[in-house]
């Protein structure tokens, strides 16, 4: 079964990313990081296509899955991975759900509990839309900025400590032209990394609520892995 740290570093892409990493760069090109900021004000909902790409130091060849992701401001999102849907994550406003249909599971995290080591990258995954850029400022810090293949790539380090355990470093590539999110990379302490590369996004869809309710099968056994 997937593990909690796996879980979190997926939904943590789609937050830090859509939403948390402007800020970092705001001194490395003003006049791009300026237009992107102004693209990222207007965004409110957002769908795309992915491929996942996990390089585990104990595997020869990496693992690879596709999905679909839905995400509406200011912290609501939907991860499906696996065509059909082997895992679905949900963030709905007080919980965190990861759901396997296959199974007939589903795991319940609130997000005002305590989740231990993980309270600090939950603190990144929670900043949600900037609502200054001084505030998301406070939470990273820009290694370097550079250009390629009409590709921006900003790589950055969380400024928390308890964080950098888990996650010392992450990647963001977003299109020069365009300032669409492109793709989104995550390295963990222990070397393995987590790719992922969107297509088809599309800016401010229309979207059902029901995207972003927790799952309410009845057949479902949910389980509250860190309740004690």
């Amino acid at each position: 079964m997937v593990s909690f740290r796996l879980h979190l570093a997926r939904l943590t892409f789609l937050v830090l990313t859509l939403a948390g990493f402007n800020a970092a760069a705001a001194t490395a090109d003003e006049k791009f990081i300026s237009d992107w900021l102004d693209t990222q004000s207007r965004l409110k909902t957002w769908t795309a296509g992915f491929v996942q790409t996990r390089s585990l130091k104990a595997l020869t060849e990496p693992l690879v899955a596709t999905g679909k992701v839905f995400f509406a401001s200011p912290n609501h999102f939907r991860w499906e991975l696996g065509t059909p849907a082997e895992t679905i994550a949900i963030r709905t406003d007080s919980d965190l759900w990861v759901v396997y249909p296959n199974l007939n599971r589903a795991e319940k995290y609130s997000m005002t509990g305590s989740l231990g080591p993980w309270k600090d990258a939950l603190a990144l995954l929670e900043a949600g839309f900037p609502r200054s850029q001084a505030e998301l400022n406070q939470k990273f810090k820009l290694l370097e900025q550079s250009e390629k293949n009409g590709k921006v790539r900003l790589r950055l380090q969380p400024k928390s400590s308890q964080a950098r355990k888990m996650m010392p470093e992450m990647l963001l590539e977003i299109g020069a032209g365009n300032f669409q999110l492109e793709a989104t990379e995550l390295l963990f302490a222990d070397g393995s990394r987590l790719r992922n590369d969107f297509m088809n996004g599309i800016q401010n869809p229309v979207l059902d609520p029901k995207t972003f309710a927790a799952p309410s099968d009845p057949a479902l056994k949910i389980v509250e892995p860190l309740k004690k």
